[in-house]
């Protein structure tokens, strides 16, 4: 099992995503027209890039209009910029014949586009340089032996907390269980309601989003997977959720947390915490890059360890990363959106996108050269003993409401919360035994399974 880490080399340098992972409201850019490229014919080869992410927007437009300026294949390059609605428009487009022919993919989506069949493999276009300077990661970046993308950055995940709230509020330290989780929260909003200030918030207009920055890493840290399936059982069990899911729902029936988080996105929340109106929310190594870049940040803040269900580390908070662009299976013009991805892979880009603050890459060649972007808060999210990698889980779609949607209708209408977590293995292991024996997925126990021993292998 431990050969499906989602890391295969302990070489490759440990990776800090210092910009946000995608979203905001909606939105779609082009860079149409920016250059004319080709042999002197006038007809270009048009092919579309489609990203959920928009802490990058900018940087990644630019790169796009420097690519059809330069190419001399008569290639023209669309961006598409979309939000928290990425994953439904991508779905929606293979339905139709609006495809696109690039494609961002993440940790969290790479296997389920590869089952879809979203994704056409690239190792037709890699050279022998190309698999050395980007090593191959099973199960995240390789599928059954072919490659479907390369890395180019990687996150970990803490707790973001307001410096100047917590010392109005007269607190020391971030909270490190859920017990002062609960209570810093409201501790913080009694010192800050006066002035619209609120002890938490999370991104909750897409639960999914939101749990995936906060309770999966109180559940990894605490010993139990992110995504509710269990290694040792290779069953899922979501019961180590139960004091989490708990704890945010106290934190929500106690008043302390942002009223509107219903509707709440990241980008708003960050803009709502840069002001100074939120005390601490959990989240991705993407925010210094953020409060530098996207929402100057108003406030002294800082980052500090996710906190566990008890205060003791059982586990690893989740590294993140691996892949970056897919080829899409449905692009007529694969060989020209190859082109555009070896330009988007080349060092210098690369390069560019660790040194003006978008993340520390993963490619060794590149980490090597590039320098660490100076920039105020990532200190706090430097990998320490406790950042580690998990295997990879089996993704399922269960029928009926998925996890996050579960969690979240708890914490806003109450009920019973182990029913829910019964309801949420019972359908969930369905989905499990019809993988296995449908669609070829593997779901193998491993009884000598040890969260505990996962950290530490990137810390410095």
């Amino acid at each position: 099992m431990m050969k499906r880490m989602l890391m295969t080399s302990l070489s490759l340098v440990m990776a800090l995503g210092l910009a946000a992972c995608g979203n905001g409201n909606n939105a779609a850019e082009g860079t149409g027209d920016a250059g004319t490229g080709g042999s002197g014919s006038g007809e270009k080869t048009k092919i579309s890039y489609w990203t959920g992410d928009r802490h990058d927007a900018d940087f990644v437009k630019e790169k796009v209009a420097e690519f059809n300026e330069t190419n001399t294949d008569g290639i023209e390059v669309e961006l598409v910029v979309k939000g928290d609605d990425f994953d439904t428009a991508l779905d929606l487009s293979f339905q139709t014949s609006d495809a696109p022919d690039v494609i961002r993919v993440k940790e969290n989506t790479i296997q389920t586009f590869y089952k879809k069949g979203f994704l056409a493999p690239i190792d037709e276009f890699l050279t022998d340089e190309l698999k050395a300077k980007f090593p191959a990661m099973p199960d995240l970046n390789e599928f059954d032996g072919k490659r479907y993308s390369l890395p180019n950055y990687g996150t970990t995940m803490r707790l973001v907390y307001n410096k100047d709230l917590f010392a109005k509020a007269g607190i020391e330290h971030p909270p490190t269980t859920l017990q002062e989780l609960v209570d810093t929260a409201k501790k913080l909003t009694e010192a800050g309601k006066a002035d619209g200030a609120y002890g938490f918030a999370q991104n909750f207009k897409s639960p999914g989003s939101a749990f995936g920055r906060s309770a999966r890493v109180i559940a990894e840290l605490s010993g139990f997977g992110g995504f509710g399936y269990d290694f040792k059982t290779a069953r899922y069990d979501f019961s180590g959720f139960e004091p989490i899911i708990n704890a945010f729902k106290q934190i929500k029936d106690d008043g302390s947390m942002l009223p509107g988080v219903e509707s709440l996105d990241i980008d708003p929340l960050r803009a709502q915490f840069a002001e100074g109106k939120i005390g601490m929310y959990l989240s991705f190594s993407s925010e210094p890059g953020v409060y530098k870049n996207q929402f100057p940040a108003k406030i002294d803040w800082a980052a500090a360890p996710v906190p566990t269900i008890d205060g003791n580390v059982k586990g690893a908070s989740g590294f993140l990363g691996g892949q970056w662009l897919g080829l899409s299976s449905k692009s007529e013009n694969k060989e020209a959106a190859w082109k555009f991805m070896q330009f988007m892979y080349e060092d210098q880009v690369l390069t560019d996108y660790q040194e003006k603050g978008f993340g520390i890459s993963m490619v060794p060649s590149v980490s090597a050269v590039a320098k660490t972007p100076d920039v105020s808060g990532i200190e706090g999210f430097l990998p320490n003993k406790f950042d580690g990698v998990w295997p990879v889980y089996p993704a399922v779609a269960p029928e009926g409401m998925k996890s996050d949607d579960a969690f979240f209708k708890y914490m806003l209408n109450g009920g019973d919360l182990k029913a829910v977590i019964a309801d949420l293995n019972k359908r969930y292991n369905a989905a499990l035994d019809s993988a296995i024996k449908n669609d070829g997925v593997k779901a193998e126990p491993d009884a000598s399974f040890d969260p505990a021993s996962l950290g530490g292998k990137f810390a410095k």
